[in-house]
């Protein structure tokens, strides 16, 4: 009868020692998930960039659009973007875009801690954004006359290891993939200072963004901005949101080609 009572004493200690190195082991090891996650989104970024330089080679030095359309006639479209490809106004098979020059992985595209929806229709891997506001341009092509701005030239380039290329976009409907600096840049003529929200960085790895920059290289961010006409907005969303939304600087010198 006393032996029976030791197991059972010994089983309640067990067990208690177990259930606490479960406590301390669980965070450390959801932490190292996100970790590798973050890993794999670097490397992906890593791609986009080598990507961006391959279409740079092949294309007079130019980046890529970041989207087009062509008006044929009053029914049609044809519309390209950098990650993705459309027909007759719907996405009817998914292609790589302009950066890819029609080749690539499409899974590539998706940033492995976003788990959510694209802010824009019809992208079946989603996450990141791309420099909309100083590397790629639109352009509208209608009944054959083309309007809208060209994309910059690697040329252009000052400060290729500071200026942000992709990075982890989103905004509080998705993410979003026109990345916008805090004030209007110089391809920003349709999206000016009145509504700068659309186009912030989310930081969703252990409070980080991943950022990919002109030179090649890629590295989490901590550092967060909201200095903007939209700063009351994304200030609201984050005090409640686990993942907080931002720009990579306070004015546009993270993004700017100067």
């Amino acid at each position: 009868m006393r032996r029976r009572g030791m197991m059972l004493v010994e089983l309640v200690v067990v067990s208690g020692v177990i259930a606490l190195l479960l406590a301390i082991l669980m965070p450390a090891l959801g932490r190292a998930h996100r970790a590798g996650r973050r890993t794999v989104c670097l490397s992906r970024l890593r791609q986009m960039v080598i990507a961006a330089d391959v279409y740079v080679s092949n294309n007079d030095g130019y980046y890529p659009l970041a989207g087009h359309m062509d008006f044929n006639d009053l029914s049609s479209t044809y519309e390209w973007d950098f990650f993705k490809k459309f027909e007759q106004g719907r996405l009817e098979s998914f292609k790589c875009g302009y950066l890819w020059e029609d080749k690539g992985i499409a899974e590539m595209q998706q940033c492995p801690s976003f788990k959510g929806s694209a802010n824009s229709s019809g992208d079946p891997f989603t996450g990141y954004n791309y420099n909309a506001s100083y590397i790629g341009g639109f352009t509208v092509a209608v009944m054959g006359t083309l309007i809208g701005t060209n994309s910059s030239a690697a040329a252009e380039l000052r400060r290729p290891s500071s200026i942000a290329i992709f990075g982890d976009g989103e905004f509080e409907s998705g993410a979003n993939k026109y990345m916008r600096s805090p004030q209007a840049g110089k391809l920003d003529r349709d999206f000016g200072n009145g509504s700068r929200y659309a186009g912030t960085q989310g930081y969703r790895h252990l409070e980080m963004t991943n950022v990919a920059y002109c030179d090649g290289s890629v590295r989490s961010v901590r550092d967060l901005y909201t200095e903007t006409k939209s700063k009351e907005r994304i200030e609201k969303y984050n005090e409640f949101s686990l993942v907080k939304i931002g720009f990579l600087s306070e004015d546009n010198s993270a993004y700017d080609l100067k």
